[in-house]
């Protein structure tokens, strides 16, 4: 079995109209909603073989933060640019890419592609769209990630801030 994990990266900052969309930090809640939700899965022992996420600011911030949160080091973090605004056939690829001795794959990255990537992947719930820093979870039966397939997740969970509304206080 091989677990995947999707992290819709935390609330960002609208606030500085000068920035780039992909330059835009974390909003103070983000900079709350991550910690929360990194600290969820440190609490269930979740440990990540792999964490791969998009280079914009605000989504490589949500993933140093459950890294830190789960005791995976910052420097083998991978930044893939073609996670920045990935369409789901960008996604694939990227998990389909993956090495064979990764047995937790986690990806960081963006709406509207990533909630679609989800529910192909999950093709028999009505999912919806992840909201900020949502934690989407799902394993597949299978070898090897070039084996992934659409329609063929198990097992998925989907967790968010709103359910852990006691530690965003």
């Amino acid at each position: 079995m091989k677990r995947l994990t999707l992290v819709r990266h935390a609330k960002s900052d609208w606030k500085n109209s000068a920035l780039k969309d992909f330059e835009r930090p974390l909003s103070r809640r983000g900079l709350k909603e991550a910690p929360g939700m990194a600290g969820q899965l440190a609490k269930q022992k979740v440990h990540a073989d792999l964490m791969i996420t998009s280079p914009a600011v605000r989504a490589l911030e949500t993933a140093r933060i459950f890294a830190g949160a789960l005791e995976y080091p910052l420097r083998r973090l991978k930044a893939e640019d073609r996670l920045y605004l990935a369409r789901p056939a960008d996604l694939l690829e990227v998990v389909r890419g993956v090495g064979t001795r990764v047995q937790h794959l986690m990806i960081f990255g963006h709406n509207p592609g990533l909630s679609e990537f989800a529910q192909e992947l999950t093709r028999y719930a009505q999912l919806g769209e992840l909201p900020t820093c949502a934690v989407y979870t799902m394993e597949f039966d299978i070898g090897s990630w070039p084996d992934t397939r659409y329609g063929e997740a198990l097992n998925a969970t989907l967790s968010q801030p709103r359910n852990f509304l006691d530690l965003l206080t």
